[in-house]
Formats: C-alpha cells, structure tokens, sequence
C-alpha cells in the first residue's frame, strides 16, 4: 500500500486490476449480505464536454456496467457541468436533495466543489472522486497515474526532437486547466522529463482544457518566438493540440513540429496517422469507467472485503489525507502502436480512423 501527496509527489504504480477477480467470500458480488440491494442510484457528474471523451466513454461505459452489477436495477443520474464550477455546484446540491446512493464527482474545480463534497457527506451519501481529485471528505478516488502522463509525454517529446536537440532547443509548453489538479500532475510530470535539456521558451496554462484558448496561446508564442524557432510543442491534451496545430497553420507553417496530446481522441489518432500530431497517450477509459462502477456498487452495498481490493492505493489532496484510491497506468500512443492499443481494446474500428480522408496514410501506416 503506497501514500501519495499530490499536491508535491507523483503516483508511480498502478494497481493490477486483475487481482480484482481473484476475490472470494464476502467481497464477492454474490455472496455477500448488503447493507443495500440492487435498486440504487449513482449520481455521475462529469465536468465539461471540450473533451469528447466524457460523453462518448465514460457515461455509458459507467451506465451499463452499474446496470450489470446489479441486474439492471441500479441506474445513474448524469449530469455535465460543461465547465462551469458554479453549476456542477447546483448539479450535487440536487442530487443530494434527491439523496442519490453515491456520487461519483469529476471537478470542475477540485478546490471549489469542496463545501458540496462535506453537504453530501453530512447527508450519508459518499463520493468517490473519478478522473480528478477533488478536495473535501472524499470516500475514495480513481484516476490514471497522472505524473507518469506528464512523463511520457516529455519522453515522446524528446524522442521526436531527435538527437540533435540540446540545451537550445525551443519547444511551447500548452499546459492544462489550472483549476484542474490533474494538469498541475501532468505538467510536473513532462518538466521532469524535460527539463535541462531543452529550453521552455513559453508555457500557458490554459483555462478550461479548451482548444481557441490554446490556439489563441499559440499565436502569442508564435509572435514571441517566431514560427521557425519552435521545435516542438508539448500539448498535455488532443483537444489542445488541434488548437496549437490550428494557430501554426494560420502563420503559415507547412512543416509541423512534433506536437503531444492525451486522451486518444479519434480526430487526434488520425492527426498522428497522418502525421500533424506525433502522440497522445492512451488511457483506458473501459478500465476506469468500469472500475469505478465497480467502487460505487460495492461502496453503497457494503461490500468492505471488495472496495478494499479496489482500493489499494492512498492518495492525499490538500484537505485530506490517505483517500483509498486506484490509479490506472497508461501507454504511449504513436502510428506504431495504434492496433494494439484504441483497435484492439474496441475503442475505434479501422473503420473510424481510415476514412477517405486518411485512407492513404492509413495503408502506409499498416492499417487495414
């Protein structure tokens, strides 16, 4: 069992879920005696919908696997806050008026939703902390190693800029929400891969994940450092990464620098098959997404012996500490692993990505 401070330390494992299945007696879903049945609400706030991820995979993965564990008796509640802290806020406030079984909470803004947080629990409803860690009395929390993002995407950055690069190289920084705990991970992360060996000639911190605040970033660092100086461009989402490819375009830049992402969105997988973005990284949405369910099920049954087991991690915010937790690694996504990755775990068909459009870097890629 590891303790992790996120606000100064990194996560550096992952919890295998395979142990999940090896569980037994009383934390099994059959054999155990709950404090509740099947019949159950899970309250599920996500936090914006720039990132499509949250709409195309999160919810309805989270939706049929709670309907699963619970022979189609428990439902969720969904709410998308669309960014805007003020009505996520409102969003928990009514489904602990409506005193939902759970919630599992993706903050706007993890300082924020805090007093929300302590409402629920005063009410005996508990929260589990999906994606993003939120502040307050938090019953548990389950993300994907947030630094090890950060670190693979420096890595990637620096493998693409080649040998040549040194000290001088100049590479743009386009950072994360700086209300989202996640992007300060992420960004710790990448610095130190990079640091010391390139130089960060700007770095934005870019207000709600969203790709024209990026794009308009961009442009500033383009006027500041000139279109032809910028090697690289360490991009900590996709979304971000087709405002930063946007902004170099419109200067006029017809040879893209090596650009980052995160997330595996299928505009960015087909970016990085034709070559505009050279990574992203992947994250198992289906591991995630249904682990958490898992969590809530068992959490609002009184499941102790199998929430444990999901739960092996211990995470501190800056108002709690010790959060059992579980974070989920994550994998470097390039042209060259594409059918092993967002193919073979059923995200996209070749289908998907191979349109018209791409059909032709699609067969120089090896996807057929």
């Amino acid at each position: 069992m590891r303790r992790i401070a996120i606000a100064v330390a990194a996560p550096t494992l992952s919890f295998s879920l395979a142990a999940c299945g090896a569980l037994g007696g009383s934390g099994s879903s059959a054999d155990a005696s709950p404090t509740k049945g099947n019949d159950m609400t899970v309250g599920l706030l996500l936090p914006e919908t720039a990132n499509t991820r949250y709409d195309k995979f999160d919810f309805p993965i989270i939706k049929d696997k709670v309907a699963s564990l619970t022979r189609n008796q428990g439902k969720v509640d969904y709410a998308n806050a669309g960014a805007n802290a003020d009505k996520q806020a409102s969003q928990m406030q009514r489904m602990i008026d409506e005193k939902v079984d759970i919630i599992l909470l993706d903050a706007v803004d993890s300082h924020a939703i805090a007093g929300e947080v302590k409402k629920a629990k005063d009410a005996g409803i508990p929260v589990i902390a999906y994606d993003r860690l939120a502040e307050g009395p938090i019953d548990a929390y389950i993300s994907f190693d947030n630094e090890l993002v950060g670190e693979v995407q420096g890595r990637s950055l620096l493998e693409a800029l080649g040998s040549d690069r040194d000290t001088s190289t100049k590479i743009v920084m386009m950072n994360g929400s700086p209300t989202d705990p996640n992007a300060k991970q992420f960004k710790q992360g990448a610095l130190a891969q990079l640091n010391g060996k390139v130089t960060i000639a700007a770095s934005f911190d870019t207000k709600d994940w969203k790709p024209e605040n990026a794009q308009a970033n961009m442009a500033q660092a383009i006027s500041q450092i000139g279109k032809n100086n910028i090697a690289g461009v360490y991009s900590a989402n996709d979304g971000m990464a087709a405002g930063v490819i946007k902004a170099l375009k419109a200067a006029g830049v017809t040879s893209l620098p090596p650009i980052t992402g995160q997330d595996a969105e299928l505009d960015a997988v087909q970016r990085i098959v034709s070559g505009e973005q050279y990574m992203s990284v992947y994250k198992s949405y289906p591991t995630e997404a249904e682990t958490a369910a898992e969590m809530a099920v068992a959490k609002v049954q009184g499941k102790d012996i199998q929430f444990d087991a999901l739960t092996r991690d211990k995470v501190s915010s800056p108002t709690n500490k010790d959060v059992p937790s579980q974070l989920v690694s994550v994998v470097a996504l390039t042209k060259n692993n594409i059918k092993d990755t967002v193919i073979a775990d059923g995200i996209y068909k070749v289908s998907d990505i191979c349109t018209a459009k791409y059909r032709s870097a699609c067969s120089a890629a090896g996807l057929k």
